[in-house]
């Protein structure tokens, strides 16, 4: 039949004993326990009283552990031990289970940092889950207003959606006009301004944070509006449909630089650093992120200080 514990027996009995066996004296025990010495020495004497044996003895002028010390050492440090693996895994379990990390990212984001910012994330040992979606800026905005996400990386929004949110800058990031590789627009004879209307444009939609930068843009260089358009926020048919026709894309950099660096896609001769625009992580300015959201948006601010040191 097993005994019972005395039930007079504390987690910090066990503490200090084990503290004052280690380090072979009380002095050094309290301090890294951060405790006064004549409290380690009264909760040594509580402990022997209860066992009703002594566990340490005088040496020079340190201590070391009686017969009955090293014996009880033993068996209180595995127990300690247990407990320990006990709490991990209740809490690693708790973070694997909980609430995930939500972040909302636009497409330029989804494409060009995401996937390097949760690899780096993932490597630190991070554990729970995370949620991405991607959308449009105003969707994305909304959800983390109402708290469906937790942080939006992308665009800075005009200065009237940002009231109550507070913006990080991370980058700036140009538009471009893409193409498929060998389009007639990619000729240097060929004028893009002016026969840019000759082909279907792939444009951003009205809600995109982008649109109005777009629309700007082309007045100011007297492009006008094109014929055919196509609104879309999906680079997935972006792609598809410029490998089959000759579409134009307006797109942000980010979204078609890993294409353009392939081959794939190509971007015409324009210069478009005038509608350059800051990329940033949003979030609620009354809301503090909890840990594994601190740690992604950290992986997410170096992967995006790493492209920018190296110009792409």
């Amino acid at each position: 039949m097993v005994s019972p514990i005395d039930p007079r027996i504390k987690f910090r009995h066990l503490q200090a004993f084990l503290e004052v066996a280690r380090q072979k004296s009380v002095n050094r025990a309290a301090e890294l326990l951060h405790v006064s010495q004549p409290a380690v020495t009264k909760t040594i004497r509580e402990l022997e009283g209860i066992l009703g044996v002594a566990l340490f003895e005088r040496d020079g002028r340190g201590t070391r552990t009686t017969r009955y010390g090293e014996v009880f050492m033993r068996h209180a440090g595995a127990t300690l031990t247990a407990l320990r693996q006990a709490v991990d895994s209740v809490s690693q379990e708790a973070a694997l289970s909980g609430p995930p990390v939500r972040i909302g990212a636009l497409p330029t984001v989804s494409a060009r940092i995401m996937p390097q910012a949760m690899n780096r994330f993932l490597a630190g040992g991070t554990v729970g889950p995370v949620k991405i979606v991607t959308g449009e800026n105003a969707v994305l905005l909304e959800q983390l207003r109402v708290g469906d996400l937790d942080l939006v990386v992308g665009r800075l929004a005009a200065p009237e959606k940002m009231t109550g949110f507070s913006f990080e800058h991370l980058y700036s990031e140009r538009v471009l006009f893409v193409t498929r590789t060998g389009h007639p627009l990619l000729d240097a004879r060929a004028n893009a301004f002016e026969r840019l209307g000759a082909y279907p444009v792939l444009m951003p939609t009205r809600n995109s944070v982008i649109r109005p930068i777009v629309e700007q843009f082309m007045i100011a260089h007297g492009i006008p509006a094109p014929p055919v358009q196509i609104e879309t926020v999906s680079d997935a048919f972006g792609r598809a449909y410029l490998r089959m026709s000759d579409a134009v894309w307006i797109i942000s950099e980010g979204v078609v630089a890993g294409d353009i660096a392939d081959g794939v896609l190509a971007a015409l001769p324009l210069e478009t650093v005038e509608t350059r625009g800051p990329v940033g992580l949003t979030m609620r300015a009354d809301t503090p992120p909890s840990l594994p959201l601190s740690l992604l948006m950290q992986a997410i601010r170096t992967v995006a200080a790493e492209m920018a040191a190296k110009g792409t």
